[in-house]
């Protein structure tokens, strides 16, 4: 069983709900993303989803799209991701971490050697957004080998069949777009989000984590009383581009402790 398993088993063997916060790698500053993954488990994390600075983030809105090109000029690729999550490790060997990226940096590299080197690093799984379900059971089966998840996106225009083909290769978790279009964009539709979730588990046996829209502790207690963890990203960028460098971390770990409260009560 994978750390990403294990944690949202035990989870909801509590009958709590996951925390998956999302930040960009190398953002604000290099020096500042271990120590932001610190805060964000200090701040109750279950998870934490570190974006892969890319210069053509499709699914990700401007303010993601920001935090990668803040990342990039300061000359972040995937290899200093990795080491930052090796970095990480030498003081936190439980809280799971999954890369979330797009498929560039992954096939520069090779998949065989990015699949090695995030073990190594202790990558627990990897979202890549444009690598579609009918196009990915090799790297499905070859992350499984070494007990990484590969986590899928699926959306309000998913059709079954696509829900069905990510149920059969997906691990870890799912991770619900509960919005058409980009990350921080729109507005939430609870009743559409809570009609969707029934449909994804008939076909998916892995927790369902919804993401995209959720803004603060009210959103976030909407989505979870219908999901099994929520994801929140572009809220949190937005904090640390509002934000001194210096007290970033406390930001952060203050913000996520608000979330997490919400969720537990």
């Amino acid at each position: 069983m994978s750390r990403i398993q294990s944690t949202l088993s035990a989870l909801a063997a509590q009958n709590k709900k996951g925390l998956i916060p999302f930040i960009t790698a190398g953002d604000p500053d290099p020096a500042l993303t271990v120590p932001l993954m610190h805060a964000l488990v200090k701040g109750g994390a279950d998870i934490i989803e570190l974006g892969v600075p890319f210069s053509d983030p499709m699914a990700d809105g401007p303010v993601i799209q920001r935090a990668s090109e803040r990342a990039l000029l300061k000359g972040v690729g995937l290899r200093d991701v990795l080491r930052y999550v090796s970095e990480f490790r030498t003081t936190d060997q439980t809280t799971p971490v999954v890369l979330m990226g797009y498929a560039n940096p992954i096939e520069r590299m090779g998949v065989d050697a990015f699949i090695a080197a995030a073990k190594t690093a202790g990558v627990d799984g990897v979202l890549v957004v444009d690598y579609p379900p009918e196009e990915c059971e090799q790297f499905a089966a070859a992350m499984r080998a070494e007990q990484l998840d590969t986590i899928f996106l699926l959306a309000p225009t998913s059709t079954d069949e696509r829900i069905e083909k990510v149920g059969k290769i997906a691990s870890g978790y799912v991770y619900y777009v509960s919005l058409k279009g980009v990350t921080g964009s729109g507005s939430l539709d609870l009743d559409a989000v809570a009609a969707m979730i029934p449909r994804i588990k008939r076909h998916v046996q892995i927790p369902v984590g919804v993401g995209f829209g959720i803004r603060d502790a009210a959103t976030a207690k909407a989505i979870a009383s219908v999901s099994d963890a929520v994801v929140i990203g572009s809220r949190i960028i937005q904090e640390l581009e509002n934000t001194p460098p210096d007290q970033c971390a406390q930001a952060v770990e203050t913000f996520i402790s608000g979330i997490r409260q919400a969720l537990d009560e």
